[in-house]
């Protein structure tokens, strides 16, 4: 994700520490991990549901992104769960 800046809700910094996910993981994340849904309705900025792996476990991030100025806002971070999710993690299961 193209970001100009990169700020963390507490939100997010809450559940990085909770879930053992770093900074670091995060940002890797959100250079390289692939969009799976897209929330153009979201306020006040536009979001997306980004999937990458860390090192090789599945983590999804859900950032913000302000049009005008490219500045991204980490919403939240969290390791999918297997039984919400399918095997490739990118899509929901039906319940």
């Amino acid at each position: 994700m193209d970001c100009s800046s990169v700020h963390d809700s507490r939100h997010a910094i809450e559940r990085m520490f909770q879930r053992g996910l770093s900074p670091a993981a995060i940002a890797a994340v959100l250079q390289a991990g692939e969009v799976i849904a897209s929330y153009p309705e979201d306020t006040p900025y536009p979001s997306q549901l980004l999937l990458g792996f860390v090192p090789e476990q599945p983590v999804h991030v859900v950032v913000a992104r302000k049009p005008e100025n490219g500045a991204c806002f980490v919403v939240t971070v969290y390791r999918p769960d297997p039984q919400l999710w399918t095997e490739d993690y990118k899509t929901r299961r039906q319940s």
